[in-house]
């Protein structure tokens, strides 16, 4: 008959043991006392910037690309991605090492608009990944930026090398006043610290507030001062006059770095293309132009010549360019509009009439009045309903 090994109680206890003294070590490790906290500089160092495009787009850092309606911005960002995802090059010939990237869109829809783009721009599709919702108590919400920062940071790191990440529009991030630079501060302050924690590079999209042709690119960016100064690079994208009063031209400008040189830029061109293997589809692109020399406010110059207008008349046809833009590419929720309006700059009133001279229609989708291109519709002029 075989014997039956009995355990090594013995052991078994001395294991234990040493586990309870260590959990009672810590216990009695005198916790730190409250107050400030200071980093002696002896101890640290120097390391040079990362970056993901050399002194455009830095690694761990928080970027704003802003300009006026109906640049491109969003799909400059996509080209950004698309070349990420790819292992690309960018617009100076530079390589690109491939990453993973996300992006959260509050105005473009991923199958009809985002997706096809970043097919027609050669991204890695596998790579990209859309920001879609967020699961609170088993039900699934729309994604806050300004509320499921921790979450998003949580699911980042579980798709691992991360190395982009799109917020549009940033203001979204920010659940108080935009204009307030202390909360935009704090509403920001985790997009900084989640851009540091994946270093991955985060690029926020803004517009241009209206009425201020000739300042600083910087201090034109909607809202408070506050999204200019966190982020460590601004961008800016503009159209500019060319020759006999083309103004096809357009060029991406660095108005502001703090890491690296704070001018030059490039042009680019956005185009329409078919989707090859998806027939009736098609997408705009960007096609990088030459690289331009000079500060973002001598580049811009020449973007804001023109004579000026009536007041009235001018605000009208600025937001007339701004609803073009946002339903150029399908129905928008009415209220998400008036929001985005509001925040470039643009009064409720003057979008409606904006609506008017459109033909825009409104229509009822499940319960949400959306805005749509249509006929032209003379009722809204003076329409207060808040759908």
């Amino acid at each position: 008959m075989t014997a039956i090994k009995m355990p090594n109680f013995n052991r078994i206890d001395a294991s234990a043991a040493r586990v309870n003294a260590a959990i009672e070590a810590r216990q009695r490790t005198p916790v730190a006392a409250d107050g400030v906290i200071l980093l002696q500089a002896s101890t640290l160092r120097p390391e040079p910037v990362s970056w993901l495009w050399f002194q455009w787009l830095a690694l761990g850092k928080f970027h704003v690309l802003a300009g006026p309606p109906g640049q491109g911005k969003t799909t400059i960002a996509l080209a950004c991605m698309a070349t990420v995802s790819a292992g690309g090059r960018w617009p100076d010939g530079t390589p690109c090492a491939a990453g993973n990237v996300l992006i959260w869109s509050g105005e473009d829809d991923p199958k009809d608009t985002l997706l096809p783009r970043l097919i027609a721009m050669g991204a890695d599709v596998s790579r990209v990944y859309f920001i879609e919702g967020t699961r609170i108590d088993g039900k699934t919400e729309p994604f806050d930026p300004a509320r499921d920062m921790a979450q998003l940071l949580s699911k980042a790191e579980q798709v691992g090398n991360v190395k982009m990440l799109i917020v549009d529009p940033v203001v979204s991030a920010v659940a108080g006043d935009t204009h307030k630079n202390g909360e935009t501060r704090r509403a920001l302050q985790p997009l900084v610290d989640l851009a540091s924690t994946l270093q991955a590079a985060v690029l926020g999209i803004s517009h241009f507030s209206k009425g201020t042709a000739g300042r600083d690119p910087v201090e034109r960016v909607t809202g408070s001062l506050a999204f200019g100064a966190l982020a460590r690079v601004v961008l800016c994208a503009v159209k500019v006059k060319g020759n006999e009063g083309d103004e096809s031209k357009r060029i991406l400008a660095r108005a502001k770095s703090n890491i690296g040189p704070d001018d030059g830029g490039f042009e680019y061109a956005i185009e329409q293309i078919e989707l090859q293997g998806f027939p009736g589809i098609s997408a705009s692109v960007i096609e990088w132009g030459k690289a331009l020399t000079g500060t973002a406010r001598e580049l811009l110059a020449d973007a804001e010549t023109e004579a000026p207008k009536d007041d009235e008349a001018s605000a009208l046809d600025d937001a007339c360019e701004f609803l073009e833009s946002e339903l150029k590419l399908g129905a928008r929720p009415a209220k998400a509009l008036l929001l985005d309006g509001r925040h470039a700059g643009h009064s409720e009133r003057t979008l409606k009439r904006a609506k008017s001279r459109l033909g825009v229609e409104s229509r009822k989708v499940s319960n949400v009045w959306e805005w749509v291109k249509g006929v032209k519709d003379d009722k809204w002029a003076n329409d207060s309903t808040p759908e």
